[in-house]
């Protein structure tokens, strides 16, 4: 009886929901390795157009900013910058408008362009007019279809929501009724000697039940992206498991030998450094710059962060990752979990599969409807 009600409640999620799910598991499993895709197919924008001299110094940065500002060619200014510590990449210097309470995407966006320049000479590389970027328009596309943050996010994050419920019931639903070694066979491994229908329902369960995991874990983390309600609960409950000490981090003094205090930082910055994996500077509006280092290799869960004024240079804040409570880890840790690259490439490969899996469940959930209700018909 229980499990009848499960079943009844598995169906018409899965119904309500199964566009929306197909829809955002497809663009997550498109967007699994954009950053890897990028160098490959795009490497006069990501590597330096020149023989590399690594004792040659970079350019000021301030002085960069200006190139990428004229060659972007706009009122909006540069608000961020994305560099990589490696001698033979480019600086990628970003200008974005923006209304977040827009519909759609292209009224949302309303300007998003990037300069790729050599930080060694100042050579603008290309220009990208990153609005219509085919990556930014699938990771747009997963987290509200496009249609804007107001309306997109709310059908995402209730979608995501709902999908939750679905593996939990279809967990539920997967047990075999007996415990013995015919059922468990059933359950976890394929006979393709069956009828389409049979292995549809196969497909839906046996390959539902290897995703489950992974699927979870990617559905807790959208959670915390999508619901800052849950994302509290979420970091209040690692806290109270963990014991971990505050620490009180020294604040270095940046030597201010640089007419412009963010040259100072930066230098100070790749110095401090040297083996980080890339650094992104946030030009923001109120009295600070940041500066935020990605110590480790596709990690963002792992970094330092500087808080710099933007007056005198001063370092007024610092913020380290292997500093955090534990709730506050996991929260800097939930890009990574969500996208599978806290593990590096064998983690990316297990979410690029978890995600294919996740996109065919409605497929095949529906057809199991549709051959029920035909069977009812008749």
């Amino acid at each position: 009886m229980l499990k009848k009600k499960i079943l009844w409640l598995h169906k018409w999620l899965g119904l309500l929901s199964g566009i929306i799910v197909f829809l955002v598991s497809i663009s997550a499993c498109i967007y699994t390795f954009q950053n890897e895709l990028k160098l490959i197919f795009s490497p006069e924008k990501y590597y330096v157009n020149q023989e590399l001299n690594e004792s040659k110094p970079t350019l000021p940065l301030s002085q960069l900013t200006e190139i990428a500002e004229k060659a972007i060619g706009s009122d909006v200014p540069v608000s961020r910058i994305d560099l990589y510590p490696a001698p033979n990449r480019t600086w990628i210097f970003r200008a974005m408008e923006s209304d977040e309470n827009a519909f759609g995407y292209w009224n949302q966006v309303k300007f998003y362009k990037r300069a790729f320049v050599n930080p060694y000479n100042g050579e603008v590389q290309a220009v990208e007019n990153t609005r219509t970027e085919f990556f930014q328009l699938v990771v747009q596309f997963h987290m509200n279809l496009l249609l804007g943050k107001k309306v997109g996010h709310f059908l995402v994050a209730y979608s995501t929501a709902i999908f939750g419920i679905l593996l939990l019931s279809g967990l539920v639903l997967w047990f075999p009724k007996k415990l013995n070694q015919k059922s468990l066979k059933r359950s976890f491994l394929f006979k393709l000697n069956v009828k389409w229908k049979r292995l549809n329902f196969d497909l839906h369960k046996i390959l539902g039940f290897y995703s489950f995991g992974f699927a979870l874990l990617m559905v807790v983390t959208g959670l915390v992206f999508a619901f800052s309600g849950f994302q509290k609960t979420y970091i209040q409950f690692f806290n109270s498991i963990s014991t971990q000490e505050k620490f009180e981090t020294k604040i270095p003094e940046i030597p201010q030998d640089l007419p412009e205090p963010l040259d100072n930082g930066l230098y100070f910055a790749l110095n401090a450094h040297p083996t980080a994996d890339m650094m992104s500077i946030r030009l923001k509006k109120g009295d600070v710059n940041q500066i935020q280092v990605r110590l480790s290799k596709g990690k963002n869960g792992d970094f330092v962060w500087y808080d710099l004024n933007k007056t005198n240079g001063k370092v007024e804040k610092i913020k380290r990752s292997d500093e955090l409570n534990l709730g506050e880890k996991m929260v800097a840790k939930n890009y990574d979990l969500h996208v599978g690259s806290f593990g590096g490439l064998f983690t990316k490969f297990l979410a690029f599969f978890a995600s294919l899996i996740c996109a065919s469940l409605p497929i095949t959930g529906f057809i199991m409807w549709m051959n029920k209700s035909k069977k009812k018909r008749k």
